[in-house]
């Protein structure tokens, strides 16, 4: 059924854009927060990681067990789940009283995430005119970026300056995700026969075949490795602005992070001209120095700006190469291997960091997590040279 104020066009890829962007800054709100939550709750630092890293686990589910939703009944309706997944999420944050709470919104608005972000990255596969249909990978890519950005910063403002930051912040939220939930209603369906949930099989599926194995390695370390860098970032920054640098100013915590995710954005729009492997490679040896600097600390906008170019490099170019190599037949398995292993980037190195900052210094941590970044690079850049063709 069709409606006759449906949005088409421009105007509807712009509204599946918007939805992606305001689902990621779900996830990024809380970067300026921690801090404040931390106080409140008066839990740990490895509690603070964990709290980040459930985050992964809705991503999973999503990825795992949902993959296939949109496909068979329709985009708009998956879309607006999503976005219903992201309210409730929002309202767990909300009414906080404790970290079981925080842990039940952080994985919530993992699947949320996880559905809306690929649902909208077909949608806008669908949408453009045109028969290039990378243009809506790199706005996909581009505005993911673009939304963990401007959702740090916005929540770092209303830290910093506005009353009930913890409560506040996820006020205006749930206004924005209204709006936009209303955008995406009216929005053109692209699925012309679309199904039942009933049609929906829940089994995982993903692998990586054998003939491409070792070409697979360096795309995957790679996205592992820029999604270590965002969750260093998301997740580490703002303790680590307070505590070593002693800057308790919740809208430079935001703003450090937005710093990041725009120059990402900016670099994956600029770079489309790049080839993947090229972009790949670039991404492995600027990790080393970039690891470097955000170590070392001394110049946290030079470490901001080299930290969002390796990200977005890494994320686009490995994904590229994925796509590439896959067969066919087993795309969608060989690319969820490759979501998988950025997933994990972005968790597992930030719980290594927070276990290790509990039995050593924290400065201690921070070197094993340059070390192992360092380590990651040299071996992806050995098999992206050799395999990845």
């Amino acid at each position: 059924m069709t409606r006759d104020n449906e949005l088409g066009g421009r105007a509807a890829m712009a509204a599946v854009a918007a939805m992606i962007a305001v689902l990621f800054a779900g996830s990024t709100v809380l970067t300026p927060l921690y801090v404040i939550y931390k106080q409140a709750f008066g839990f740990s630092q490895i509690t603070l990681t964990l709290v980040y890293a459930v985050y992964v686990l809705g991503n999973l589910a999503a990825l795992l067990m949902f993959g296939r939703v949109s496909d068979v009944i329709g985009r708009r309706p998956a879309a607006l789940a999503a976005m219903a997944v992201a309210v409730v999420s929002a309202l767990f944050f909300l009414f906080a009283e404790n970290v079981a709470w925080l842990d039940i919104a952080r994985i919530l608005s993992g699947l949320g995430i996880g559905v809306g972000a690929g649902t909208g990255t077909a949608w806008l596969a669908e949408l453009v005119a045109t028969d290039d249909k990378s243009r809506a990978a790199i706005i996909a890519t581009s505005t993911n970026f673009f939304g963990l950005g401007l959702g740090a910063l916005a929540a770092g403002l209303l830290a910093e300056y506005a009353p009930w930051p913890l409560r506040l912040t996820f006020v205006v939220y749930l206004a924005v995700l209204a709006l936009v939930a209303a955008l995406v209603w009216r929005t053109r369906e692209t699925i012309s026969q679309p199904g039942k949930l009933a049609d929906i099989s829940m089994q995982p599926r993903f692998s990586v075949p054998g003939e491409i194995r070792a070409g697979f390695v360096a795309p995957a370390v790679t996205g592992f490795g820029a999604m270590a860098l965002v969750g260093f970032y998301a997740a580490l920054a703002p303790s680590i602005l307070a505590q070593q640098l002693h800057v308790t100013n919740h809208a430079l915590a935001g703003a450090l992070f937005f710093e990041m995710a725009i120059v990402a954005a900016v670099t994956i729009l600029v770079t489309t001209r790049l080839s993947s492997r090229s972009t790949m490679l670039a991404a492995l040896a600027l990790m080393i120095p970039t690891v470097v600097l955000v170590v070392a600390m001394a110049i946290m906008i030079a470490a901001t700006a080299f930290c969002g170019v390796a990200a977005a490099l890494g994320y686009r170019g490995g994904l590229q190469v994925v796509n590439q190599i896959a067969p066919a037949s087993r795309r969608a398995e060989v690319v969820s291997a490759f979501f998988i292993c950025c997933f994990c980037g972005n968790a597992l190195p930030v719980i290594g960091i927070g276990i290790l900052s509990t039995v050593i210094s924290a400065t201690m941590a921070s070197l094993a997590f340059a070390g192992m970044i360092t380590i990651f690079s040299l071996v992806a850049l050995a098999f992206g040279a050799r395999y990845a063709r």
